[in-house]
C-alpha cells in the first residue's frame, strides 16, 4: 500500500473513532451532569428553550467530546500513519472544527463557550494527538 493511500485510509479511521469518541462522551454526558429539571437536550428547540438554565458545568462534557474526540482521532490516524503524520493529525483537527463551527451556529450557546470551543478543543488537541501519536509509535525510516 502507498504510503498516500496508508495516510488516506488512517484519515478515514481516525475520523470515524474520533466522532465515535465525541458522540458517546456526548450521549454519556446527561448521566454524569444531568440537564436541569424540564430540560429538553435533545433537540435544537430544546436546547434553544434550556439555555438559560444551563450553568458552566453543563458545558464541560460537550466541550470534552470535542476535545477528546479531535485528540482520539488525531493520535489514532498519526499512529497509522507512515508518512503525511504531521498534515494529517492538523487535516482532522480541521475538519473537527469545522464541525463544531457548523455546530456553533446551530446551537445557541454563550458567547464564552463558543471561544473556548473554537479555540482550546480542535487545533490544540489535533497538535496533542500528534505529539502523543509520534511518541507511541515513532515512524519508522524508509
Amino acid at each position: 500500500m502507498s504510503n498516500a493511500m496508508r495516510a488516506t485510509a488512517a484519515g478515514v479511521v481516525g475520523f470515524v473513532v474520533g466522532s465515535l469518541v465525541n458522540g458517546a462522551i456526548v450521549a454519556v454526558g446527561p448521566s454524569i451532569i444531568p440537564p436541569p429539571a424540564g430540560a429538553d437536550m435533545t433537540t435544537v428547540e430544546g436546547l434553544t428553550a434550556a439555555m438559560s438554565l444551563l450553568q458552566p458545568k453543563h458545558f464541560a462534557m460537550p466541550f470534552l467530546a470535542h476535545a477528546l474526540g479531535t485528540f482520539v482521532g488525531a493520535t489514532v490516524a498519526v499512529m497509522m500513519a507512515t508518512a503525511y503524520r504531521t498534515r494529517l493529525a492538523y487535516i482532522l483537527g480541521f475538519v473537527f472544527l469545522a464541525g463544531g463551527v457548523v455546530a456553533a451556529k446551530m446551537i445557541p450557546a454563550p458567547n464564552w463557550f463558543i471561544t473556548l470551543d473554537l479555540l482550546v478543543a480542535y487545533h490544540p488537541m489535533a497538535w496533542l494527538g500528534l505529539a502523543i501519536g509520534r511518541r507511541l509509535r515513532p515512524a519508522t525510516p524508509v
